[in-house]
């Protein structure tokens, strides 16, 4: 029996594979750069559950539909391609299409209790990172998504390809933050863009088809949704009527 118990503590220290850090991993970044980007992220989480509160009173069925899109963002964003020369993992967001159904708000207060979940349950990212990873993948990325679509089909694109742009860039803008955020904390005194083009570089080999691959499944998830529940749209009060 002792023989199977020292194997079994040998096995695991010699076959351990190493990890890498999903999102932006706990200690990361130094106290005061965490500490702002909660600054940052605070209140539009707060914005956020205004919102839900607000619109949960016009649409009764509408917390159960925030929490579905919720779930969706949380798994989509456990998906993780290690880069470990950036110190985090590539990985699908999820936030481009969770804004162009529900707002962009929502999408930060969406991102913000996947992220908090992903922190406690799996070791994705951090408690202290938690500020920086929420303004990166929730605010840059829904406010991205969110507005790249409304201007896309303002310039007259078709309903697939505003929802693939926004999918897509709304991806590329959450990695362009985090490459901002780890720039700004970690350059010391070389260059910031030294530094930050470093970072989206080592992200670029995964994260540019990622971004493709996120476009498409939003372009054809927003299209299935248009085709065949185009008054769940509408009633989520993100679209006029006219734009489905």
């Amino acid at each position: 029996m002792k023989k199977w118990i020292l194997l079994s503590v040998v096995l695991i220290f010699v076959c351990v594979l190493p990890a890498s850090a999903m999102h932006l991993s706990e200690g990361i970044l130094p106290a005061p750069w965490a500490a702002f980007w909660f600054v940052v992220a605070i209140p539009f989480v707060a914005w956020g559950l205004r919102d839900l509160r607000r619109r949960s009173n016009v649409t009764p069925v509408f917390k159960p539909m925030v929490a579905l899109i919720g779930a969706a963002v949380f798994v989509i964003s456990c998906m993780p391609i290690p880069v470990p020369t950036a110190g985090s993992c590539s990985h699908p967001c999820g936030t481009g299409l969770a804004a162009i159904l529900i707002g962009p708000q929502l999408t930060v207060l969406v991102t913000s209790v996947a992220l908090l979940l992903q922190a406690l349950f799996l070791s994705h990212g951090g408690l202290t990172t938690l500020g920086a990873n929420i303004t990166s993948m929730g605010i840059a990325g829904g406010f991205v998504g969110f507005g790249v679509f409304h201007l896309a089909r303002k310039l007259g694109s078709p309903l697939w390809m505003a929802a693939f742009l926004a999918g897509m860039l709304s991806d590329w803008a959450t990695y362009a933050t985090t490459s901002f955020e780890l720039a700004s904390a970690l350059h010391g005194s070389g260059s910031f863009l030294h530094m930050f083009v470093a970072v989206a570089v080592a992200f670029t080999p995964t994260q540019l088809p990622l971004g493709i691959l996120e476009g498409v499944v939003s372009a054809g998830v927003y299209c299935f949704i248009v085709s065949r529940r185009p008054a769940l749209l509408q009633s989520l009060r993100v679209v006029k009527a006219e734009a489905v």
